[in-house]
């Protein structure tokens, strides 16, 4: 899937598109649970597609790419 497979988990490789954007965000290379836990408390985060579109890092994204 276009090259991301090495930013998933293994468990999480070969799946869809729409399978990973409803996978909890632990399905990212590197977010442990403990990482999904300050995710959930701090922002509501709870699948992929929620953290893909969180308005902060959303806005935090925007304002890096002007800057850059």
């Amino acid at each position: 899937m276009l090259g991301l497979e090495k930013k998933l988990s293994k468990a999480w490789e070969g799946k869809s598109a729409q399978e990973i954007a409803d996978a909890p965000v632990t399905a990212i290379e590197g977010v442990s649970a403990a990482d999904a836990e300050h995710l959930l408390k701090a922002f509501g985060i709870k699948t992929v597609r929620d953290f893909g579109t969180n308005k902060y890092f959303r806005w935090a994204q925007s304002i890096a790419t002007l800057a850059d």
